[in-house]
C-alpha cells in the first residue's frame, strides 16, 4: 500500500462487514484502499480521514475486552472532517438512514476564538456514533460576547 496512513485510526468491529461498507463508502463516501476478504477486514479511507472495519469472528484473534451489545461504542463519538456534510446528510436522507441530530451550525470556543462548524450525527449499522463536520469559519470572542 502507498497511501498516506493517518497516525490514529480506529477500528470498528461490526457485525456484518458488507452493512457496513454500504454506509462507510456508498452514504458516507469513503473508499476502501485495500481488504483482506479472507478476515472480513477492510482499511478506509474518506481524504485522510481512515478507518478499518472488522467483521467479529468467533475464530480470528481479535481484540474484544468485553461483552458487545448494540449499540457499539458507547460513550465516544467519532469526528469526520469533510469538505461538505450536505452531500452524506442528502444521500443519508434519500436512503431512509435514521439521523441521531439533524444538521445544525454549532460554534464552539477555542481559546480567544470560536470555531464553527455544520454538523450532524448518525449512528452506522453497530450503532458507533458519527458525527460528520464542515467549517463555517472562525469568529473572535469578544466580537460575539459569548463565553462558551
Amino acid at each position: 500500500m502507498t497511501a498516506f496512513r493517518a497516525k490514529l485510526v480506529p477500528e470498528f468491529t461490526v457485525s456484518n462487514l458488507s452493512a457496513s461498507l454500504i454506509f462507510w463508502c456508498e452514504c458516507l463516501g469513503f473508499k476502501v484502499l485495500y481488504d483482506r476478504p479472507s478476515e472480513k477486514f477492510a482499511y478506509l479511507d474518506l481524504n485522510g480521514a481512515q478507518v478499518m472495519l472488522e467483521q467479529r469472528s468467533d475464530h480470528l484473534r481479535q481484540w474484544i475486552t468485553g461483552a458487545l451489545s448494540y449499540p457499539l461504542g458507547r460513550g465516544i463519538n467519532f469526528q469526520i472532517v469533510v469538505d461538505d456534510v450536505e452531500i452524506a446528510y442528502v444521500k443519508l436522507m434519500n436512503s431512509n438512514w435514521p439521523i441521531y441530530l439533524p444538521i445544525e451550525e454549532k460554534w464552539y470556543r477555542a481559546g480567544d476564538i470560536e470555531v464553527g462548524a455544520r454538523q450532524f450525527l448518525v449512528q452506522d449499522p453497530d450503532g458507533y456514533l458519527i458525527r460528520l463536520t464542515s467549517s463555517i469559519g472562525q469568529r473572535d470572542v469578544k466580537q460575539t460576547g459569548t463565553e462558551n
